[in-house]
């Protein structure tokens, strides 16, 4: 294995991945690819949505800034994820505002999903158990903190949004588990050899048995 191969983690529950992860924040390298997200969470937001109409009470629309966001958390860490949410949620408002006013809310909700997809899927491989606990844990926060923030804006009751985006949610989750699930898992072995992604050790003892 190269000396500058990334390592793998099984999990974030280790002193060295968040050295390293703090690392990742220091590179220019990594900065640029944050830099690149944000711009195609830009770029995407032009997109048109999609509908999708599950019943006659309960629609929803894919959108796609998500898997932007979710390949940044794959590439950049943890540490950087933080930074790259809160960037990305401002630089998108003022480029795109919507109408409505700023609400640095939303670059919370922004800041732990990346965080999110990144403690699942940072230095790993992207299975499909991993895509779906990070977006679980996106969608639990879309949920609770989206109701949270449209209960302030509103004025109206927060279970009344929390009930409605429940459903939302969880209509969306096999779909947008599904859009992320094929999209990184064509892009990881593009990235493997870019660097930016750590190698299974499948995958390694595969490369040098072929080699």
């Amino acid at each position: 294995m190269p000396e500058n191969a990334l390592k793998a983690y099984p999990s974030p529950f280790s002193g060295d991945y968040w050295r390293e992860a703090a690392a990742d924040f220091k590179k220019p390298r990594i900065l640029c690819f944050a830099a690149l997200m944000i711009a195609a969470c830009v770029a995407l937001s032009y997109l048109p949505s999609i509908r999708i109409d599950f019943t006659d009470l309960y629609t929803a629309k894919v959108t796609w800034g998500f898997l932007a966001r979710c390949v940044c958390g794959m590439v950049c860490g943890p540490v950087t994820a933080l930074v790259f949410g809160f960037a990305e949620d401002t630089v998108s408002f003022f480029i795109k505002p919507g109408g409505a006013p700023y609400f640095p809310g939303y670059a919370l909700t922004t800041m732990l999903g990346t965080l999110f997809y990144a403690l699942f899927l940072y230095r790993a491989k992207p299975t499909l158990p991993r895509v779906l606990g990070a977006k679980l844990c996106t969608s639990a926060l879309n949920v609770t903190l989206g109701a949270l923030w449209s209960a302030i804006l509103s004025g109206k009751g927060y279970w009344f949004y929390a009930v409605k985006s429940f459903w939302k949610n969880l209509l969306m989750l096999p779909v947008q588990t599904a859009m992320l699930f094929l999209l990184l898992s064509a892009l990881y072995p593009i990235l493997c050899r870019m660097n930016l992604a750590a190698k299974s050790e499948k995958r390694k003892e595969r490369e040098l048995w072929e080699n």
